[in-house]
């Protein structure tokens, strides 16, 4: 019998995960996708050697091109109880995982599809793909989307994109710091891999917790961020990482991080 890969899938290796949406040609969003994704998540989250986890596309022809569309005349009096609480709390688990998480687009994404890379702390696109929250074509909402791309390249230029749903070219992207890296040569897939590798040799703890107080500098007054920064380097001095890299450099060896 041949066993059906799920919508979503989680691949660990080592230090880093991939997380491969592989849901039909346009990796639509639909409720079986989303609760695969849940699933992947979950998996991950409780996976405590993983410093690094990417989110791509598999060989899709969409990173990920948003809602299936057919899905919502169902949905016209309960979307919030069927769709849109669900898909909300699939993105704030997403955003939230405890080790940095890495969007690879290699093909276009599309509003649902951009909100899932919005959830990610970085991105990597390969150079010529399209990048829109194109919901108000069709007389949509990209509602989570709306808030996070806000956050992260200002309202004027938030609302542009909303307003119009036009995509936006790669170059523009990283230019507003939509997304952290242009790929032009290979995919983005790869250079993600390698920027995982990278993150995955500092130290674990370090870069959990520098990813609380990046969202504590959004989420807080900047008193009680700065009280918690006090905090986590509080953790930095109790904990083992800082003691074994300190003693690495001065032993001029690669230094051995247990996240602890």
């Amino acid at each position: 019998m041949t066993q059906v890969r799920p919508a979503v899938h989680l691949v660990a290796s080592g230090f880093i995960g991939e997380v491969g949406l592989h849901n039909g040609a346009l990796n639509l969003v639909d409720r079986d996708m989303l609760r695969a994704f849940n699933s992947a998540l979950a998996e991950a989250a409780t996976n405590t050697q993983l410093r690094c986890l990417i989110v791509h596309g598999g060989d899709a022809r969409a990173f990920c091109a948003g809602s299936d569309i057919k899905e919502f005349k169902q949905f016209r009096h309960d979307a919030s109880e069927h769709k849109i609480l669900f898909e909300d709390m699939v993105l704030r688990t997403l955003s939230r995982m405890a080790m940095p998480t890495i969007a690879a687009i290699d093909a276009p994404a599309l509003g649902g599809g951009l909100e899932i890379a919005l959830a990610c702390d970085l991105r990597v696109v390969r150079k010529g793909v399209s990048l829109g929250l194109t919901e108000s074509r069709l007389g949509g909402l990209a509602g989570n989307g709306a808030v996070r791309l806000a956050r992260l390249i200002g309202p004027a230029r938030a609302k542009e994109m909303l307003f119009t749903g036009e995509t936006v070219t790669t170059e523009a992207a990283l230019a507003w710091g939509l997304v952290n890296t242009v790929v032009e040569q290979g995919s983005a897939l790869e250079a993600a891999r390698r920027l995982a590798s990278t993150i995955a040799e500092r130290g674990p703890m370090s870069n959990r917790l520098a990813k609380t107080l990046v969202d504590a500098a959004h989420d807080m007054p900047i008193d009680a961020a700065l009280s918690r920064s006090i905090v986590a380097q509080q953790q930095i001095f109790d904990g083992n990482d800082l003691h074994e890299g300190v003693a690495a450099f001065l032993g001029k060896r690669t230094p051995e991080f247990s996240g602890r």
